[in-house]
C-alpha cells in the first residue's frame, strides 16, 4: 500500500533535483551552436534603405575576420550592447554586419539613425529565415566569422564590457582582424 506513494514522491524528487541543478548550474548565454567551426548558410539579404550596401554570405568570406551582428528596433537587450558596437566600429578593429531581424526597414532606419550606425553593410531578414538557418534563438546574437566564411564563435545575448575585453577582443585578435 505504501509502494503506490513513493513512485510520485520519487518522480518528483528527482525532476526537482533536475530542475535545481539546470537553475544554479546551467547559463543560457552558453547554448553550443552546431554552427561553430562550419561555414556561414548561404544568403542574400536587401540593405536596410539608406544603411549601406546589401549583405550575403560572399561578404563574409573577403579575407579577414568580421562580425554578424543580429539585432532589431524593437530589441531592448540590443540597446544594451549598441553603444559597445559603434566603440568597435570606432577603433575599427572588425568590420561588423548587421542582420536586422524580423523588423520593419523604416523601423530599422530610424533606430539606427537614432543611436549611429556601427555596421559596414546591413540585410533585412523580414521573415526571419537567414536567422533560422543560423540557428538565431532571440536577439541579439554575434557571429564572429573567420576570412573563409567559417563561424568561430557565436555569442548569444548582448555584448557586455566583459564579453568584449574577455571573449570577444582577444579571438579578434588571435583570428588576426
Amino acid at each position: 500500500m505504501q509502494l503506490r506513494f513513493l513512485l510520485p514522491v520519487t518522480t518528483f524528487a528527482v525532476i526537482a533535483a533536475i530542475m535545481w541543478y539546470a537553475l544554479f548550474n546551467l547559463n543560457p548565454a552558453e547554448i553550443p551552436s552546431e554552427l561553430v567551426s562550419k561555414p556561414a548558410p548561404e544568403f542574400s539579404l536587401e540593405a536596410i534603405p539608406g544603411f549601406g550596401p546589401a549583405l550575403s554570405t560572399a561578404d563574409l568570406a573577403k579575407g579577414k575576420v568580421t562580425l554578424l551582428n543580429v539585432f532589431a528596433s524593437w530589441c531592448v537587450a540590443c540597446i544594451v550592447e549598441h553603444p559597445l558596437l559603434v566603440r568597435l566600429k570606432q577603433e575599427n578593429l572588425v568590420d561588423i554586419y548587421g542582420l536586422n531581424y524580423k523588423d520593419k526597414p523604416d523601423a530599422a532606419a530610424k533606430w539606427l539613425t537614432g543611436r549611429g550606425n556601427p555596421y559596414s553593410r546591413t540585410g533585412m531578414d523580414l521573415k526571419g529565415r537567414v536567422g533560422i538557418d543560423f540557428g538565431v534563438y532571440g536577439v541579439p546574437e554575434t557571429f564572429v566569422i573567420d576570412g573563409d566564411g567559417k563561424i568561430l564563435d557565436k555569442i548569444i545575448g548582448p555584448i557586455t564590457e566583459d564579453i568584449l575585453e574577455n571573449r570577444l577582443r582577444p579571438l579578434l585578435l588571435r583570428a588576426g582582424s
